[in-house]
């Protein structure tokens, strides 16, 4: 029979400690209040459950911790590989943006120099037709010079 009430206790026990770990906490008050009102020793038996539930809840939290803790740590040296990568990729964006800046330099002195070689080459084909439709004019001159001076 005291088995049987141990093993009711034990239950009880297992019952209140879900109740606190379920319940809001404005409701805890009365649940705690039926350990102090069943059993004389029911406040001691109830504080071991207790504790021994607190330190398997302590265990949970500790191998969760270090199961993460470790996703932390390869996350953390990942991200290290990461940045080393994204410096050297900046360096090499930097680098290749210098040599495109100083050859587009280059491109655009040669532009401006075929530009002004090209204004250069339309204002000489320019005065050679403008000469050209002078060279009738001309010969007439010449020919009247020879006939007064002759």
């Amino acid at each position: 029979m005291a088995d049987n009430e141990t093993l009711e206790c034990v239950t009880e026990h297992e019952r209140i400690l879900q109740e606190i770990e379920s319940t809001d906490t404005a409701c805890v008050g009365p649940t705690l209040r039926s350990i102090y009102d069943d059993q004389p020793n029911a406040h001691k038996r109830f504080m071991e459950k207790l504790d021994a539930r607190i330190r398997n809840h302590d265990r949970e939290i500790e191998k969760m911790c270090n199961f993460h803790h470790q996703g932390f740590v390869d996350a953390i040296t990942e991200l290290l590989k990461v940045r080393a990568d994204a410096e050297k990729l900046m360096g090499q964006v930097t680098d290749t943006n210098r040599r495109l800046q100083d050859a587009g330099r280059d491109v655009t002195a040669q532009t401006e120099e075929v530009i002004r070689c090209r204004i250069q080459q339309r204002n000489m084909a320019t005065t050679v037709e403008k000469l050209q439709l002078c060279i009738p004019g001309d010969t007439g001159y010449c020919y009247l010079r020879d006939l007064i001076q002759g």
